[in-house]
């Protein structure tokens, strides 16, 4: 499914509202709601819009468990942590219980670092499929999401959850979800903004399956499409209506 909104706000206010339809629909079938939560710029707004009225109010947060896609591999008051600025944004600002809060340890090592959020993901599904309730996910402008890079081995990842991964252009290293965990998710949500983001969604969604070249082609959450949801400005090369919201 293919939507595309007039501007960011206007995705950003849409997220927010499917984002509290799958918390409380998870909540009413499994008791809590589990989501990974992306980094980068576009989701910097849906996370405030969650932290003020109504949706402060209208989640259920205290059944809320929240992990990250991705995270750089940096001490968690970084600047460039996602946790911080989901932090920030978000979770200061809910009722959130401290143990519903996953988060990868950005200042050990690499591998550690990869391993030990492994067995947290392990340990939370106790020894159930790791299918998490949503899992949100941005795109670069290179087609690369959470933390699969063009041409990088952890694309050819099968079986492990968690994997590390050096991004050379960044100077980084990363820790990130596979393919396969993602793609066992029960919903997945691609949040893309911004016309720089154009030629690479374009590829991704209308373009030959490279995966190795369009990372973002990997993701198929139990074989299914995931929900794009994508501004103007993102969409403008798409063979869609990119006037208005469409489905």
């Amino acid at each position: 499914m293919i939507r595309v909104f007039g501007d960011p706000e206007s995705l950003s206010q849409a997220a927010a509202a499917l984002f509290a339809e799958l918390a409380k629909e998870a909540i009413h079938d499994r008791g809590r709601f589990s989501v990974a939560l992306s980094g980068g710029n576009t989701p910097r707004r849906l996370y405030e819009i969650l932290a003020n009225a109504p949706f402060r109010k209208k989640i259920e947060w205290g059944v809320v468990h929240i992990f990250w896609g991705d995270e750089r591999c940096v001490p968690a008051e970084d600047p460039r942590s996602n946790f911080r600025m989901a932090r920030e944004t978000l979770l200061d600002r809910i009722a959130l219980p401290a143990d519903n809060v996953h988060a990868v340890q950005g200042d050990l090592p690499p591998a550690e670092a990869a391993r030990r959020y492994e067995a947290e993901l392990r340990k939370f599904f106790g020894g159930l499929p790791p299918a998490l309730d949503l899992i949100l996910l941005g795109m670069g402008g290179n087609a690369h999401t959470a933390s699969l890079f063009p041409h990088t081995a952890v694309l050819e990842e099968k079986k492990r959850w968690v994997a590390e991964v050096y991004v050379a252009e960044q100077a980084v290293s990363r820790v990130t979800f596979t393919a396969p965990l993602i793609n066992q998710a029960r919903q997945v949500i691609f949040l893309v903004s911004g016309a720089d983001k154009a030629v690479a969604l374009q590829n991704v969604l209308e373009g030959a399956y490279q995966p190795q070249e369009y990372p973002a082609q990997l993701i198929r959450p139990n074989g299914a499409h995931p929900i794009w949801m994508v501004d103007r400005a993102a969409g403008n090369k798409l063979a869609v209506p990119s006037d208005e919201d469409s489905a």
